[in-house]
């Protein structure tokens, strides 16, 4: 069966074309995190801190366990920033009702807040770069953005099967 792809300019695959594409990554990348970066700082957190206070914020009650999966870093460097926020009073843990080893996180009246802060410049600036670019770009980027992660995270985006359980909260 003939590559029905093979007759399309691949212009977008050269060297030059790809150097771009980080580029505009990291470009990207800094400006997104240039604010809350400041509102870090003022506090003396970093973006580990904001990474934990993100994802705890958007699975409530999530556990260390899948927490550090979603980070992959070591349990050494998840536990010094969680307990950080934890003493000052960003996230609460408790007890897993069914398994008592288990520390299930959520973020208090503080911690959303803070987690508020963070995320509305970055909520701003991707809004505006969707308004500009148009649905059809933005379903583009998804696909890129889908196309850079590994095949276990891709899958947390794609929608389930009957036979597959929603993972996400």
């Amino acid at each position: 069966m003939a590559d029905l792809k093979a007759g399309v300019n691949q212009l977008f695959l050269r060297e030059e074309e790809l150097r771009t594409g980080m580029e505009l990554l990291f470009y990207a990348y800094r400006e997104f995190t240039a604010e809350p970066d400041e509102i870090l700082a003022a506090i003396d957190f970093g973006r580990a801190h904001h990474r934990v206070i993100y994802f705890v914020g958007r699975y409530p009650k999530i556990t260390v366990s899948e927490l550090l999966a979603i980070l992959k870093i070591t349990k050494q460097s998840l536990s010094r920033v969680l307990g950080e926020l934890v003493r000052q009073g960003f996230i609460d843990q408790q007890t897993g009702a069914r398994d008592r080893r288990q520390r299930l996180l959520e973020l208090t009246e503080k911690g959303v807040e803070l987690e508020r802060q963070l995320s509305e410049t970055q909520r701003q600036r991707i809004a505006r770069a969707y308004k500009m670019a148009g649905a059809e770009a933005v379903e583009g980027f998804r696909k890129v953005m889908m196309g850079m992660l590994d095949e276990e995270d891709r899958a947390k985006f794609t929608p389930p099967t009957p036979a597959r359980p929603l993972t996400k909260r």
